[in-house]
């Protein structure tokens, strides 16, 4: 953004800071009007023909944009991804562990994934593996939704669990 002096075009278009159209006039005339308002001759749109630029406080404009990201930048939730690693050997108390901890990721907002590692002849048994995300979707059931299903990639079977949108 070019303030003051840095705005080298011949014609320019004034706005004033309250949105009232000056006119066309030289780049001097409209520097020479914003010193005696002691306000800022800021360039807003440079690819209008002429150019477009306002007569305003640069340094309160500055201000209240840092401000304004700040507010924003508050009230976003950063989502992470946690992840919860079963067995294809499972017992029944370990997955009830697991499904506990997941509910718990969910319920602070967070996504999960559930991956299932296979080694040496387990490769044999997907539908086993299957069997086990299915039924740890089927626990968390009540705090998310899948989504992504569980999907065979390499050595690892993969599923995504999203906690439901807060109403």
């Amino acid at each position: 953004m070019q303030i003051n002096e840095a705005i080298r075009d011949k014609e320019l278009r004034i706005v004033t800071d309250d949105g009232e159209q000056l006119g066309i006039m030289s780049s001097a005339a409209a520097l020479k009007l914003a010193e005696e308002k002691s306000l800022d001759l800021v360039k807003i749109a440079p690819m209008a023909n002429p150019p477009v630029c306002k007569i305003m406080d640069y340094g309160k404009f500055r201000f209240e944009q840092s401000k304004r990201e700040k507010e924003a930048k508050k009230n976003q939730r950063v989502v992470d991804i946690k992840e919860i690693r079963l067995s294809l050997k499972i017992d029944t108390h370990d997955f009830d562990t697991k499904v506990g901890h997941a509910k718990k990721f969910l319920a602070a907002g967070d996504k999960v994934k559930v991956s299932i590692r296979f080694r040496g002849r387990e490769m044999a048994h997907p539908n086993i593996g299957l069997a086990n995300m299915a039924r740890f979707a089927e626990a968390c059931a009540e705090l998310s939704t899948v989504e992504k299903p569980a999907k065979l990639e390499g050595r690892q079977m993969l599923m995504f669990l999203a906690p439901h949108a807060v109403k």
